[in-house]
């Protein structure tokens, strides 16, 4: 029997929570994530409350947030984290349509590892992904 979360190779699987509200764009995110090798969408949410439900449930290793939101905004769930101040807290990549230079100057406030634009940005995410992946597991390993 295998441990959820972890490969064969024994090196952990990166852990994904998507704050998405259209399911068009999480669709194709999704299946751009399960491409990925060791890494592991575990839930797509499309409100700020269950995001940050989510969050504290799952502890996931990093976040692709959007900003827009079916009910609450992203900002609403890095306020969120911010105040939470318990325990590791997820990498966090901004995707969205709105990257507005005061969207972004105010999610760098927050920590954003990273600030994408869906139409222009979108093609960076699974590298990004993959370096949350080394960079957790060089830290692991020390």
């Amino acid at each position: 029997m295998f441990q959820v979360g972890f490969k064969m190779s024994g090196s952990s699987v990166l852990r994904v929570l998507l704050v998405e509200d259209s399911s068009l764009v999480a669709g194709r995110l999704a299946e751009l994530i399960h491409r990925l090798p060791d890494v592991d969408l575990i839930e797509t949410v499309a409100t700020e409350e269950d995001a940050i439900s989510r969050v504290a449930q799952d502890q996931p290793d990093a976040l692709i947030l959007d900003l827009h939101l079916r009910s609450g905004s992203g900002f609403g769930v890095l306020r969120a984290l911010a105040r939470s101040g318990s325990g590791q807290r997820p990498k966090v990549v901004i995707l969205t349509n709105f990257s507005l230079p005061e969207y972004r100057r105010e999610a760098e406030l927050y920590g954003v590892a990273a600030f994408l634009d869906k139409s222009r940005d979108y093609f960076q995410l699974p590298s990004l992904l993959r370096d949350f992946a080394r960079e957790r597991d060089a830290g692991r390993a020390h």
